[in-house]
């Protein structure tokens, strides 16, 4: 049977009965072709009888509204006219107990009462009915559609094994799984090794050549856990069984390839500690005890041995103190104290040195960009300054541990990727696939441990990656896979990069993305897109699904990398400390000005939209400057400082004070005026212009309540608001179904207010 009709299957059943029996939330799971899919029944009672909606978690459906429900005695039938469906069922033991039947089908489905711990106000998001309506509103005859830009690719995560005798890729279902497939490069037999069911794969990877690594939390909570698995798809576990415990991986052991460093908020939630994880039997060792969570340690530093040489602790929650051993953990001597804005960490220690001691540092403490120098940490002095760039911070470095750990090239982030290679070998790979690959920027995305093959990505601002593999001993490059084949070069938009000054004199870079209209001389609308962080964050030069997306629709995209982004000097970044809401949102009015001075922008059709703190500065621009924007896209931001510093998960609350010092520090008085001043929820009057709104349930960050005080507030006022809220994603939405229906969503509210 076709997806869709599988797909109704889910969407239609509902519980009646005496009122007394039946109101509250119900759930239960049917099997539609083997697949289990859990159904939540929410039943009320009003003044036309009892009404029910319908969540589907695995679809990140929510809200559905019922069509018509009877009871007698003890027994609710429940049908769709519209759908064909009925479901009979009758309560016993607390449970309801029945079938549900469609075009000839008959599948068993029992419901259990259960307390409903759905997060936030449930009563505010918007329908399923009224946000497709919505969606429905982005008509034209376009070339591409959403899907074309958000629909995860057919396979991807290419990665080779340490010996390069396998490689492993994610392939996507039918059913928008993406699995985990190992392939024998010798004999071509395929195995699935990692089934992706309900939660996603978040992230997986190489330990050793008989082992991979995975890991999920549980619907976008960041509360990762760790599993392993061997490539025959056997002794599947997981590592990490501890419910709210944080996992992060520190440190891959060449050297002892049984065994990765990772780290827990295990005996502390606010605090983290390192640990040996044997990736094979699970057993944990741990290495260290951060014992003082009013300064807790924030980074530990192991070398390839797997022996702890350092690490980085909060004092006073606003500066960072790093410690090192000489005596092989003994004692811990403090070496450097770091205000906010400096930096000083360990890229990789010196292995080819006969000094144990020589590491490769990144640190600003001389000097206003991020450098790379070679540092004795023993002796507390740099020996030299490797690499530097004016007008960059810098601290990309890759060494080749095949040929004794010689500097193979250093990297930064200019206007685009740029890497600069040193090693003889490196300048002639480099060279080589400079010259097979002329028009595009490269990225090696994996090679073997003899560095023998290796995965090149081809990328640019117009495609998303094409993959090859390249043999250095035969010298031969062989095309692998396109990522997004239904997406043509030629037709998609260019990203520019832009520079401009601020009324206060500051350079300020950023990107704009032109559709083909405006580069005929058209002005056209513009999105200005505010991006996250915002402190040590900046956008990129690169493809961008959003942007491209945008452009098909004839919108150009103005991205500003604004006071307190990363990578342009620790000036810049603390020039932005207590401006959020201020002059960041002037920098980015600055480059609005700006665009509409180049000619390409339609100043009287101006959107502003963003995710986390770009929703921020989207509700604080369109309060702060009502005039400017048309209509305005908060995807999971802050509305409101004083909530969002008080909601903040525990393993944040020992940066609270640092964070007080980048934001405003709402014990102070001065501050907190000038937070209540920016706060945009006690601005609600002067939002003039529609604003949609996007969640994510369980966002650890970004609180669901933040959202909820921005629709609630505007509604009282009047305003319509469209809210998605989807309760199984978190601090942005990672499965594919959510993704393409907030584009066509956004992509109809756009239509209605931006065209």
């Amino acid at each position: 049977m076709k997806k869709t009709i599988t797909l109704i299957l889910l969407i239609f059943i509902s519980i009646y009965s005496y009122a007394q029996d039946f109101t509250g939330d119900w759930k239960g799971t049917i099997e539609v072709q083997g697949t289990k899919v859990e159904l939540i029944f929410h039943i009320t009672n009003g003044n036309d009888g009892l009404a029910t909606t319908l969540d589907v978690p695995m679809q990140g459906a929510s809200g559905i509204p019922l069509d018509k429900t009877t009871s007698e005695a003890n027994e609710v039938t429940i049908s769709s006219s519209k759908m064909g469906i009925t479901y009979v069922g009758k309560l016993e033991n607390s449970q309801l107990l029945g079938t549900y039947k469609q075009g000839g089908m008959e599948l068993p489905l029992s419901l259990a009462k259960f307390e409903n711990k759905l997060p936030g106000n449930t009563a505010l998001p918007s329908t399923e009915a009224e946000l497709k309506a919505l969606a429905a509103k982005d008509l034209g005859n376009y070339k591409y559609k959403v899907e074309d830009y958000f629909a995860k690719p057919k396979a991807s995560s290419f990665q080779l094994s340490p010996d390069g005798n396998y490689m492993s890729y994610k392939e996507k279902d039918a059913n928008l799984k993406n699995h985990v497939y190992v392939k024998d490069i010798k004999t071509g037999e395929i195995k699935k090794v990692i089934e992706e069911k309900e939660e996603l794969i978040r992230g997986y990877g190489w330990v050793n050549k008989s082992h991979l690594i995975y890991v999920m939390d549980k619907g976008g909570n960041e509360n990762y856990h760790l599993f392993s698995v061997k490539i025959d798809g056997t002794n599947n576990k997981e590592l990490t069984p501890f419910d709210g415990v944080k996992v992060g991986i520190l440190a891959f052991l060449k050297e002892d390839p049984e065994h990765i460093i990772i780290q827990m908020n295990k005996n502390n939630p606010q605090i983290n500690e390192p640990f040996k994880l044997n990736v094979e039997t699970g057993e944990l060792e741990q290495l260290f005890t951060n014992n003082d969570p009013q300064n807790p340690i924030a980074g530990y530093n192991f070398d390839k041995e797997g022996k702890l040489r350092g690490y980085s602790k909060i004092k006073d929650g606003i500066f960072t103190q790093y410690y090192y051993t000489v005596d092989g953990g003994k004692t811990f001597n403090l070496l450097k104290e770091l205000a906010m804005e400096e930096s000083f960490s360990i890229l990789s220690y010196n292995y080819a040195s006969e000094n144990p001691d020589d590491a490769y540092v990144a640190t600003n403490l001389n000097s206003d960009k991020t450098e790379i120098q070679l540092y004795d940490l023993k002796l507390n002095k740099p020996i030299k300054t490797v690499f530097s760039n004016p007008e960059y911070d810098v601290s990309g470095i890759s060494l080749s541990r095949n040929r004794n750990y010689e500097v193979a090239y250093f990297s930064y982030e200019g206007e685009k990727s740029v890497v600069i290679p040193q090693s003889a070998y490196f300048k002639k790979l480099d060279k080589t696939i400079s010259k097979q690959f002329p028009n595009y920027q490269y990225i090696i995305a994996d090679y073997t441990d003899d560095e023998s093959m290796y995965l090149i990505a081809l990328t640019s601002d117009k495609l998303v990656g094409k993959y090859y593999t390249y043999d250095s001993k035969k010298n031969e490059f062989k095309f692998l896979y396109d990522l997004m084949p239904q997406l043509k070069e030629e037709d998609m938009a260019e990203m520019r990069p832009i520079t401009f000054k601020s009324r206060d004199g500051k350079t300020i870079h950023g990107y704009i993305t032109l559709p083909k209209a405006a580069l005929e001389g058209k002005k056209v609308p513009l999105i200005v897109n505010p991006h996250g962080g915002p402190q040590g964050i900046r956008d990129h030069w690169g493809f961008n699904p959003e942007t491209q997306l945008f452009a098909s629709r004839g919108y150009a995209t103005l991205q500003v990398n604004f006071r307190i982004s990363g990578g342009y000097g620790k000036e810049f970044f603390k020039s932005g400390f207590k401006q959020i809401g201020r002059k960041l949102m002037d920098d980015v009015e600055d480059g609005l000005q700006y665009s509409i001075d180049q000619g390409w922008v339609d100043k009287e059709k101006v959107a502003i939209y963003g995710a986390s703190h770009g929703g921020y500065a989207v509700l604080r621009g369109m309060e702060k400057t009502p005039d400017l924007y048309t209509c305005g896209v908060d995807y999971v931001g802050v509305s409101n400082i004083f909530t969002f510093m008080n909601s903040m998960p525990a393993y944040w609350k020992p940066y609270l004070k640092m964070i007080k010092e980048i934001w405003y520090d709402i014990e102070d008085p001065k501050e907190e005026a000038i937070a209540k001043e920016v706060s945009p929820v006690y601005h609600i009057d002067a939002i003039k212009k529609p604003l949609f709104v996007i969640q994510g349930g369980n966002d650890p960050r970004v609180n669901i309540n933040e959202s909820d005080q921005i629709v609630e507030g505007l509604r009282k006022k009047g305003f319509e608001v469209p809210y998605m809220v989807k309760y199984n994603e978190g601090h942005g939405f990672g499965k594919e179904e959510n993704q393409v229906e907030l584009y066509k969503t956004m992509l109809g509210f756009l239509a209605v207010n931006l065209k």
